[in-house]
């Protein structure tokens, strides 16, 4: 797939699972790499464009590896669905970083991704040398997590690709008034694989069954002292103006407890900012810049 601008990459997992990741930009040396961890139905389609910025276009060219959690995109399923966990995947991040030789990187997490993480900072802490959160945070809201299960749980099986977009649009068009015609095309192109011209979600449906049981009318755990281990590591903290899963107010806290973090709030977008749209490419190219010049 080099013409695309990526190769594929294929590892194993510590338990002999065969899972994937794309490269993009593999003959950018002297500079930190990128990790692009996605959310938790998600795959490495998302980071495509921002990978293609950050690899080709940017003034300092940049590795960048996106992966795909076991049970999603290009990774094999799991028989024991038990294992669709933060812990297992963050396990899965660390076999992919030493069968690829990258001990320090800069690490981009939407959602799930940025939960990774947090689990990094306590287990790797001296992998991270950059952190870009995008709308996740150590407090995950009850309701935005309830909202994130029911769309899941009810999600239908489109016929074609344009009824997928009509979905999409009628679901999250309220909280993604800013997204273009090509940029739900997009979306809906990373959420669903082609099986001769249907669309097919990229994940294990056994994956749903790790957030069937959550009881949200208790509190979610919140990530407070994971999220101290990465305040002495340059932050970028990105919120969907529409979010319901990082509140502002949760970003307030963290602004206050991370000395120099920046923040970003976009306009138009729910739970999750598209990393590709608008000026976010420059502006997540500037900051790895200024945390990690080359």
């Amino acid at each position: 797939m080099a013409d695309e601008g990526f190769s594929d990459f294929y590892y194993s997992s510590t338990d002999g699972l065969k899972l994937h990741a794309r490269i993009y930009g593999d003959d950018a040396t002297g500079t930190l790499p990128v990790v692009c961890l996605p959310g938790l139905t998600r795959n490495a389609r998302d980071f495509h464009d921002l990978a293609l910025h950050l690899s080709r276009d940017a003034k300092t060219p940049r590795k960048v590896v996106a992966f795909d959690y076991r049970g999603r995109g290009g990774s094999a399923y799991d028989r024991e669905w038990q294992n669709y966990n933060i812990g297992v995947e963050g396990g899965d991040i660390v076999a992919g970083l030493i069968a690829l030789g990258i001990e320090h990187a800069a690490f981009i997490g939407t959602s799930r991704g940025g939960l990774i993480i947090h689990a990094l900072a306590a287990t790797r802490p001296g992998a991270l040398k950059a952190v870009v959160l995008n709308d996740i945070g150590p407090v995950v809201e009850g309701e935005g997590f309830a909202h994130i299960r029911a769309y899941l749980e009810r999600a239908p099986k489109p016929a074609s690709f344009a009824e997928a977009v009509a979905f999409q649009r009628g679901t999250h068009g309220q909280a993604f008034s800013a997204l273009t015609d090509r940029d739900w095309e997009r979306m809906v192109r990373a959420l669903y694989r082609d099986e001769g011209g249907k669309p097919i979600a990229d994940f294990d449906p056994a994956l749903l069954k790790t957030v069937a049981d959550l009881d949200l009318s208790q509190p979610l755990p919140s990530l407070w002292p994971q999220f101290q281990g990465l305040t002495s590591v340059p932050m970028l903290a990105i919120r969907g103006e529409n979010s319901k899963l990082l509140s502002a107010r949760t970003l307030e806290e963290m602004a206050r407890r991370h000395p120099s973090i920046e923040t970003i709030t976009v306009e138009g977008q729910g739970h999750t900012p598209m990393l590709e749209t608008g000026l976010l490419p420059a502006r997540i190219e500037a900051f790895l810049d200024r945390a990690y010049p080359a």
